[in-house]
């Protein structure tokens, strides 16, 4: 098969895999729900006004991101753009990601470098930074939560057959020393076959994700950059905690003696719904909503009402992020638009 034929097959399977993931874990999430059941729960017992906030915090979260993703830009040598820009290039890139996983990430990239005139490989190497500080930030919550809600995350390993596969899988030796194994073969290819197109490919990814990282504590400021990423995070908490108000049966959690006014179960549900984001799915619809179903339910809240929960705060979020990938859209255009007239004033 010639080069072109691979591409197209690639591309097809970026498009396929995560809509026959979302459409095939909804499926599953919904083949012993009552869906009549649940778009009650949805249109009678849910508080909208809520869901204004989560809207609201959808937001602030994407504009702060794009916020400290300036910071990273500035320090690699692109210059200031404005806050709106820094905005637009996250507000689009959530959109895309809508329709093709991680495709937004890419689009954001080319979006800054085509802008302000700049190499794109510099312009990766901020984003596969900026991503980089979102995996600490996911590695850290979740040795918050198994400290904070240990009991919680034991009752999943011991009450659902999938958390006890999970602690299986974990808990053999063989697993960790087939990839102790593994990293120690990678690590001795690389050195033998350096030159090789592949691990010269390797070595850049690497090179540039460890360079966009290091920065990050030499850059001016680097503590504006770590109150941005808290800042981020807290807003992104915000938005499953804010739902809890939304539904008397997440209402009942937050008076629950022991649930810390039901911050314990919304730290499970955004740890939970963060880890199910690493599966190649549009915009997480399938894999966050059972996550967070599966969460939820550690805490009591039945099947059915975990499944309204999740489909609302899912489904909030993403209404949010469209709006602001039309909006980017026109902002985008009428940029362009702006630009020409100037151009064709100094040409006149």
């Amino acid at each position: 098969m010639d080069s072109k034929g691979k591409e197209i097959i690639s591309k097809v399977l970026k498009i396929i895999l995560p809509i026959s993931i979302s459409v095939a874990m909804i499926v599953w999430m919904m083949h012993k729900l009552d869906f009549h059941k649940i778009w009650n729960i949805i249109s009678h017992d849910c508080n909208y006004w809520w869901l204004f906030l989560v809207m609201l915090f959808t937001l602030l979260s994407y504009s702060i991101r794009g916020i400290r993703w300036g910071y990273q830009l500035r320090a690699a040598g692109i210059p200031r753009m404005p806050v709106a820009a820094e905005s637009v290039s996250i507000f689009s890139a959530y959109a895309i990601n809508l329709l093709v996983p991680y495709l937004g990430e890419a689009w954001r990239c080319v979006y800054v470098a085509r802008r302000e005139k700049a190499k794109l490989s510099t312009i990766v190497g901020t984003d596969i930074a900026d991503r980089s500080s979102d995996f600490v930030m996911i590695v850290l919550l979740l040795g918050l939560a198994l400290v904070v809600a240990n009991p919680a995350l034991t009752r999943f390993f011991d009450q659902y057959s999938f958390g006890r596969d999970i602690e299986s899988i974990l808990s053999k030796w063989e697993l960790w020393t087939g990839i102790g194994v593994a990293i120690c073969v990678f690590i001795l290819c690389d050195i033998k076959f350096r030159n090789s197109k592949f691990f010269k490919g390797v070595n850049l990814s690497i090179s540039r994700m460890w360079q966009g990282f290091k920065v990050i504590f030499t850059m001016k400021g680097r503590w504006a950059y770590l109150f941005l990423t808290i800042a981020i995070w807290v807003c992104y908490f915000l938005k499953i905690y804010l739902v809890f108000f939304a539904f008397p049966f997440t209402r009942e959690l937050l008076t629950h003696p022991g649930y810390a006014l039901g911050l314990l179960p919304g730290l499970v549900a955004f740890v939970f719904g963060s880890f199910s984001m690493a599966i190649p799915s549009n915009g997480g619809l399938g894999p966050w909503n059972i996550a967070v179903m599966y969460a939820l339910m550690l805490y009591g809240v039945s099947h059915t009402d975990a499944a309204a929960f999740s489909i609302v705060a899912w489904g909030t979020q993403t209404f949010m992020t469209i709006l602001l990938g039309i909006y980017s859209m026109f902002y985008i255009a009428m940029t362009k638009r702006k630009e020409a007239k100037a151009k064709s004033a100094v040409e006149n």
